[in-house]
């Protein structure tokens, strides 16, 4: 039982309005342990996936590797190598619920990379078929 005033009975509330409750009380106690932990559980693993299918497009193949080379925030890069030698420099991306994918020229690589603009699509739309599209396209920048 108890004490205290009998209050009303509350309506069966959805996960997803206890979860921005308590968003909100966690960013009002400390908000930049707030983002911290917000990002570790809602978009860290976002980048994880993305970099599952960077790695899956080329799984299949012994002549080319994209291998990680570090990263921070929301950005990882990765090294294009193709037959052993270092080709070009390829990057994901999350930003406002959004992928993001571009390639460019590295050190130490005897090719050119064409500019052109990043692609990306709504994190949602992002699958095996779309990284493969995607990388297909930044490689195609790739010139002697």
């Amino acid at each position: 039982m108890v004490d205290g005033p009998v209050s009303t009975p509350v309506a069966a509330t959805s996960d997803d309005s206890v979860r921005d409750a308590l968003d909100r009380l966690s960013r009002k106690i400390n908000a930049e342990n707030y983002e911290r932990m917000r990002w570790a559980r809602d978009e860290a693993p976002k980048l994880v996936r993305l970099v599952e299918l960077v790695k899956g497009a080329v799984a299949d193949r012994t002549d080319v590797e994209i291998n990680e080379e570090g990263g921070e925030g929301n950005t990882k890069r990765f090294v294009v190598k193709v037959h052993g030698q270092r080709v070009a420099g390829l990057g994901v991306a999350l930003d406002k619920g959004r992928a993001i994918a571009a390639i460019g020229p590295i050190e130490r690589s005897a090719y050119t990379v064409a500019q052109g603009e990043p692609i990306h699509a709504r994190y949602e739309d992002v699958d095996e078929a779309w990284m493969g599209q995607t990388i297909a396209r930044l490689v195609e920048r790739i010139g002697s």
